[in-house]
């Protein structure tokens, strides 16, 4: 088996004391590029973030980047899909940012993405969600979305625990379940579990209602299905309400409080702890998207509501998104590969810019943060975009996903002068 090149790179990495990140002025990020249209949206975001830190700190912050290896790039060089050496890279610099990785539908390797969120204890998904104007939407007011999706990484299907039709460990379980529970399920099913526990609910609304706190944001939303799924998707949402009297008692109210005890109107200090059934929820962020501010949900429902999130602010291609845990996080645009864009130097990088923005916040490097959206927005109101908004917008102008890159770092420029 090949070993992964050791790379030497001038910088330094995160550090961590007592619990608080420290972020050097001289910053090593690694990256994956990633595969499909991972090689292009890379190559056209990355000129915008040295741009951005540039403009920003004229000198005084840079990055170094160092590229690490997952997906197909990985399994080419060393005969793995997912590097023992690119986790260990990311528990050392204690972040990354990728592009989208392979994961083939029914069989085949395990989603890279889920490996990496359960190795390195990614806990959260967060999604912000935020309409940039002259971006084509399907809605009537999509300047009323400003969300942030916080979706549990963990446990739910997504911890991957199932066993496939005709399997001796399926036909075992269903045995089982027959004799002990009474439980009886078709001979010719797969089987899966759906853990969902308290600790890993807690630690995740947690954060939820925290970065509410921190960005004055008015309400947070539990998002479940717990009036079918009573002790799973039911229990999150009871233990998110206990969560938030345990610990947020001083800054948070529910629904029935703000309607008993304030007649319908919330403190300016206090955030308003509700929840929605699921599928309500659906139709919620369609017709009345201003009444949610930040998300709260487990692991599937989350992944379904951030994609129909994005959809109405111009779809994946401008929809950042990160896995974070207590001292690790990955940043990655949101989007799958899209084989049959490969190469061809086509697709809407957005995501990974913003992406990359989400990334600077996160470091407290705001400033380049903020560049990074204001050049986004300035190059979408100029109507320079790629294919998918340029067939949704009249007198757009379409160019190449470099192009798009191209714009925005041009827009940086102007921006500081």
């Amino acid at each position: 088996m090949k070993k992964m090149p050791k790379l030497r790179v001038s910088g330094k990495a995160i550090a961590y004391k007592n619990g608080v990140m420290k972020v050097p002025d001289h910053l090593i990020i690694p990256f994956i590029i990633g595969d499909g249209v991972g090689p292009d949206i890379w190559k056209a975001s990355q000129p915008v973030f040295d741009v951005a830190v540039a403009q920003a700190y004229q000198g005084r912050r840079k990055v170094f980047w160092k590229e690490i290896f997952a997906g197909e790039k990985a399994f080419k060089k060393i005969g793995k899909w997912l590097p023992q050496e690119t986790l260990e890279a990311i528990r050392d610099f204690h972040l990354t940012i990728k592009g989208p990785l392979t994961t083939p539908v029914g069989g085949g390797i395990r989603s890279i993405n889920v490996q990496l969120r359960q190795a390195l204890e990614l806990y959260a998904c967060i999604r912000p969600v935020k309409y940039l104007k002259g971006v084509p939407s399907p809605l009537k007011k999509p300047q009323d979305v400003d969300m942030i999706i916080f979706r549990e990484n963990m446990e739910d299907v997504y911890a991957g625990i199932e066993w496939q039709r005709g399997s001796r460990e399926a036909a075992k379980l269903r045995s089982f379940l027959k004799k002990t529970l009474g439980v009886e399920i078709a001979q010719d099913s797969g089987i899966g579990l759906k853990p969902i526990s308290e600790s890993n609910t807690k630690r995740l609304v947690r954060r939820a209602i925290q970065y509410a706190v921190d960005h004055h944001r008015q309400s947070v939303t539990i998002v479940h299905k717990g009036n079918i799924m009573k002790f799973t998707e039911g229990a999150f949402c009871e233990w998110g309400y206990q969560l938030a009297r345990e610990e947020f008692s001083d800054q948070t109210i529910t629904e029935q409080e703000l309607n008993e005890k304030f007649s319908g109107r919330c403190p300016s200090d206090k955030v308003i702890i509700k929840d929605r059934i699921a599928d309500a929820m659906f139709q919620q962020v369609l017709l009345r998207p201003s009444e949610y501010q930040v998300i709260a949900t487990p692991n599937l429902n989350g992944d379904y509501l951030s994609d129909a999130v994005a959809a109405e602010v111009g779809g994946l291609g401008m929809a950042p998104g990160a896995n974070i845990g207590d001292h690790c996080a990955v940043f990655e645009a949101t989007h799958g590969t899209a084989p049959k864009y490969a190469g061809k130097d086509k697709v809407n990088p957005g995501s990974l810019i913003l992406s990359g923005a989400m990334m600077f916040d996160y470091l407290g490097w705001t400033s380049a943060g903020e560049l990074i959206r204001k050049g986004m927005q300035k190059t979408i109101l100029d109507k320079i975009v790629t294919y998918d908004l340029a067939r949704q917008m009249k007198g757009a102008k379409e160019v190449s996903c470099s192009g798009f890159g191209k714009a925005v770092t041009q827009n940086i420029c102007k921006l500081k002068k």
